[in-house]
């Protein structure tokens, strides 16, 4: 019998916690920010997308739906992405308590075959530890965070006791970009994320690596969305870097071993994609991710597997063999036929 099929990549939102921030000038400003740096016109799809994907964001029957439809067994559920990391603590953790609570409540709809991660105030590093600790003991399997915070690196030093708690609780790190620092060099034609994206992940992948902090705390579980971005495809400039340059040499290996101690999920669209992913990171360290709900996800991960053609211990593995490992033992769920009765 194959492996479960577990998508770790999938969104939800929970009004009650937006509802805590909806008011705030703050919020105002950064959605202006993002809104010049996206450009008019995807700003205002942006908005229309949101409002029509509400159901698939909220409604956990939705969900089933969907992930029966596409074949999925299992899915680990995270915030959309936006952390308002501009919130002072009272706020900043109340909104992680509500965010966390109601993800929680959500996957609660479907015990084995829904399960969470929270998000965690990374601009209040002892907040944020707090925060982690809370939602591992509550049953979520860890946090995800943007990649970056209020203009600091995630390889920022303030935020060591962070990562160095998430590897003691062996807790799922998802690393998901929102927003692009490049700016309005992006605004035409969606490319703050066509674009942006991968390059937000690629640098933050790629100081996690070269600040040392990957040898600090080699027990982190990091899982990267969109296939890690650019990085994995292009490792060979990093390790020339390297070696020749002694500005460079700030970890203790090439830059290439550390992306055999990362995850990533398969959302990288192609075959040729999926096989340069799994060539660089290894099969054991890659998963399906659909994107669910949204428009740059996809509905169809099983064939997108199927397609690149990899052996068959390969596909398996990234189906939802390597589930296990990066989220420990899952609850038995039922199967396709089960669910359907037949």
């Amino acid at each position: 019998m194959s492996p479960l099929s577990v998508d770790v990549h999938a969104h939800a939102l929970v009004p009650a916690a937006e509802a805590l921030v909806a008011d705030r000038p703050e919020l105002a400003q950064a959605r202006a920010e993002e809104a010049r740096g996206a450009g008019p016109r995807s700003a205002e799809v942006n908005r229309e997308q949101i409002g029509q994907l509400a159901p698939a964001l909220i409604d956990p029957l939705v969900r089933l739906a969907a992930m029966d439809a596409a074949g999925i067994d299992v899915q680990l559920v995270s915030p959309m992405p936006i952390h308002h990391y501009w919130a002072a603590p009272d706020l900043a953790a109340r909104y992680a308590e509500a965010v966390n609570g109601g993800i929680l409540k959500h996957c609660s709809a479907a015990p084995g075959r829904l399960i969470g991660l929270g998000t965690a105030p990374l601009q209040h590093p002892g907040l944020a530890v707090e925060v982690l600790d809370r939602a591992v003991s509550d049953g979520l399997h860890g946090v995800e965070v943007a990649t970056y915070v209020a203009g600091s690196e995630l390889a920022d030093p303030s935020l060591e006791p962070f990562w160095a708690r998430a590897a003691e609780l062996g807790a799922v790190v998802f690393i998901h970009p929102w927003g692009c620092t490049l700016g309005e060099r992006l605004d035409i034609a969606y490319l703050s994320n066509i674009v942006g994206n991968p390059v937000e992940t690629t640098v933050a992948l790629s100081r996690l690596i070269f600040s040392g902090l990957l040898d600090r705390h080699p027990g982190l579980k990091i899982l990267a969305a969109h296939g890690g971005g650019y990085l994995p495809g292009y490792l060979g400039r990093g390790d020339h870097a390297w070696h020749v340059r002694p500005d460079s040499r700030t970890c203790a290996e090439p830059p290439s071993a550390y992306i055999r101690r990362l995850w990533f999920d398969a959302l990288v669209y192609t075959p040729e994609g999926l096989r340069t992913l799994t060539a660089a990171a290894g099969a054991d360290r890659v998963l399906l991710g659909t994107d669910y709900p949204f428009d740059m996800g996809i509905p169809d991960p099983l064939d997108r597997l199927a397609a690149a053609g990899l052996p068959s211990s390969a596909s398996e593995a990234i189906r939802g063999g390597n589930a296990a490992a990066l989220l420990g033992a899952l609850p038995a769920v039922p199967r396709d036929n089960e669910r359907t009765g037949a």
